[in-house]
């Protein structure tokens, strides 16, 4: 999954698009976007080859339901969706995209409910938020075997080092800096 790419851009401006066509990475994030933007930003990324992603949660205008993600998959062509709601990764796994599940993990009792979450969904990959507690990925992987991916509050390499060493498949990151990691 993700052609073993490391680190995943979360774009959220024109110009960071801009430099992600511009980088050897495949995938990318769309988030923080009006819905008017987004077909022509899609456009932009497949026209250079490489898979766009959007936060359906996260873009202006979109219902983050099911609706919504039909009509990320159908109108605007995205190549899978990030959502905090299993049932539009239902959705992913019959329209044929990839379905990312992402968590905000704020203690013992979140991190059992995304387990359970998770072993009911099985979505493609999990997105943990934050990835200051690198130590929970075993307990994921051990009890859901899922892919995890962790982003949020990432400020420099170390951290990204720190996630993957801990058993990340990814880091989602919006420093442009750290794309090239």
């Amino acid at each position: 999954m993700f052609n073993n790419q490391r680190v995943i851009p979360a774009i959220s401006t024109h110009q960071s698009v801009k430099k992600f066509n511009g980088t050897s990475l495949d995938y990318g994030i769309l988030m923080n976007f009006q819905l008017a933007q987004v077909k022509e930003l899609v456009d932009m990324i497949h026209a250079k080859g490489k898979k766009a992603l959007i936060h359906l949660d996260m873009i202006k205008g979109l219902s983050p339901d099911i609706y919504g993600g039909i009509f990320a998959i159908q109108e605007l062509g995205v190549d899978g969706l990030i959502t905090t709601k299993p049932k539009v990764i239902e959705l992913c796994q019959k329209r044929g995209v990839i379905g990312i599940l992402r968590f905000f993990l704020k203690d013992r009792h979140s991190l059992k409910q995304s387990i359970d979450i998770l072993k009911q969904s099985a979505p493609d990959a999990v997105e943990v938020l934050p990835a200051m507690r690198t130590d929970i990925i075993s307990t994921i992987k051990a009890h859901t075997g899922a892919r995890v991916l962790m982003g949020g509050l990432i400020t420099d390499q170390s951290m990204i080092t720190d996630c993957l060493n801990n058993g990340a498949v990814a880091v989602t990151v919006s420093k442009e800096s750290l794309w090239d990691y």
